[in-house]
């Protein structure tokens, strides 16, 4: 199997990787919906809910509370296998875009350039009301609702629920996937939508899977491999 995918990938030229949360579990970033997920975990109110937009702007507080505990991430989170290996495609001019779900920012610390994030990035924040640019350092820093100079709320440039995509990460996306010849899907159980369907859009020669249980698409793939990506990237 490894040998096979080795093979795919000496040869492709237009490589996608398309990754989720199981990308960056290897850093020590626990994803949402595994046993030991996000998710799984009991609070005084849904953590669906508190990561929505109508959360954010009643309890905006309470918002920052559990994104300061849960999302956003510290400088000493590095990079994995995963990341450096793709980085490292993209160099040789292999993997012509990073299509990812996560708000991490560990792709473009790893190295990659050409990254479309699907659910935007913990490390762009914006005042709602003169769009003044704040980076994480500053969200982490700050005590309760984070403001601006001008008096204005800062949001994160992050996709909360019942927002959606920007149109402009999607049509990139999407030409990406539809111009490759070679797409590797890790570490998303593809239930997670619009950003899951993107997946209809690739047409190439080898449609790779690697996520640690089935998904849905395991059975029109033409490798599959259940380990986790770190473990797979790293020894190709």
């Amino acid at each position: 199997m490894y040998d096979n995918l080795k093979k795919i990938i000496e040869n492709s030229k237009r490589i996608v990787f398309f990754g989720g949360a199981g990308v960056s579990t290897e850093s020590g970033i626990p994803d949402f919906r595994s046993a030991d997920g996000l998710y799984s975990q009991k609070y005084d109110v849904m953590p669906e809910i508190m990561l929505s937009h109508t959360y954010f702007m009643s309890h905006t507080e309470e918002f920052y509370k559990f994104y300061r505990d849960k999302m956003l991430i510290g400088d000493n989170i590095m990079p994995n296998e995963a990341h450096y290996k793709l980085a490292e495609l993209e160099k040789q001019k292999k993997l012509t875009a990073v299509i990812t779900q996560n708000i991490d920012g560990l792709h473009q610390k790893a190295g990659s350039k050409t990254v479309y994030e699907l659910h935007g990035s913990i490390h762009r924040n914006y005042c709602m009301k003169c769009n003044k640019f704040y980076s994480a350092d500053y969200i982490r820093s700050c005590e309760g609702v984070p403001k601006c100079d001008c008096g204005g709320i800062i949001k994160p440039d992050v996709v909360l629920y019942e927002e959606s995509l920007d149109s402009e990460t999607i049509e990139k996306s999407i030409f990406a996937i539809e111009n490759s010849d070679t797409m590797i899907v890790a570490g998303t159980s593809l239930t997670v939508y619009p950003a899951a369907g993107m997946i209809r859009y690739f047409n190439g020669s080898n449609l790779i899977l690697i996520n640690l249980t089935e998904t849905q698409w395991d059975k029109n793939a033409d490798i599959v491999i259940h380990d986790k990506v770190g473990n797979v990237l790293g020894n190709i």
